[in-house]
């Protein structure tokens, strides 16, 4: 059994700190000898920033309030590799994984979004071509719920969560004044509509819930979207929507 290297890159999220504590936990049990944590994600390891998580970990109790702990806790980047074609680019991959060599690294773990998923793929396939055994896996991460095969990631959950009763906060805000209102709430979410759907869970029996909901799969017709307000401020004066 080598060692494990395990590290956070991309936005931070409510949960991402229980994706680290079931890699260092499963890790151990399987009898990895040293479990390490790259401060700053890749860019870290190419600045020589790596953690033994055993010295900061020794604890079942510091893993479970590891848990319960928001944002990144080994911090994060949003350094993207080079393509490793090039001479300059095949450089900062030699530089990377004669490090992994330093440190008998047999299982490389990155938990992360898009562009993290982007990093695992430029490394499994340099190893590949170097006829590396290092084994390169991802760890979905990201609240906007984009990764290609995952059936869901943990992110998305608690900033769903947090945009239906933001939501519902805002709905009523939006009532006090009694006077024709359109509040429009922007929410993010790349290219894909799951955070902005999660704006529905604000309906309830205390709250009638968005007006309207416009995803980006969906193209947007401007003249529709004024004529839908139109007819919605006829049947009630405030309006919110989320976009």
């Amino acid at each position: 059994m080598k060692n494990v290297l395990v590290g956070q890159s991309g936005g931070p999220t409510a949960v991402i700190n229980s994706s680290l504590a079931g890699v260092y936990e499963t890790a151990k049990a399987c009898g990895a000898p040293h479990v390490y944590g790259m401060e700053y994600g890749i860019q870290g390891v190419l600045e020589g920033k790596i953690v033994d998580l055993d010295t900061v970990l020794p604890d079942p109790m510091d893993i479970e309030l590891l848990k319960r702990t928001p944002s990144s806790y080994l911090g994060s980047c949003r350094y993207k590799l080079p393509d490793w074609h090039s001479p300059e680019g095949e450089a900062v991959y030699r530089q990377l994984f004669e490090i992994l060599r330093e440190l008998d690294i047999g299982y490389f773990f990155y938990i992360g979004g898009n562009d993290s998923m982007d990093t695992i793929g430029k490394l499994a396939d340099y190893g590949a071509h170097v006829g590396s055994d290092i084994r390169f896996m991802g760890v979905p991460k990201t609240i906007d719920n984009d990764l290609m095969v995952t059936d869901h990631t943990p992110g998305y959950g608690s900033a769903a969560k947090y945009i239906g009763v933001v939501m519902k906060e805002i709905i009523r805000d939006a009532t006090v004044y009694g006077t024709n209102y359109v509040t429009i709430v922007e929410i993010m979410g790349r290219n894909a509509g799951w955070l902005t759907a999660a704006a529905a869970l604000a309906r309830s029996g205390d709250c009638e819930g968005v007006d309207m909901i416009c995803l980006p799969e969906l193209p947007f017709d401007l003249d529709r979207f004024v004529e839908q307000v139109y007819h919605l401020q006829k049947q009630k004066p405030s309006i919110v929507i989320a976009v």
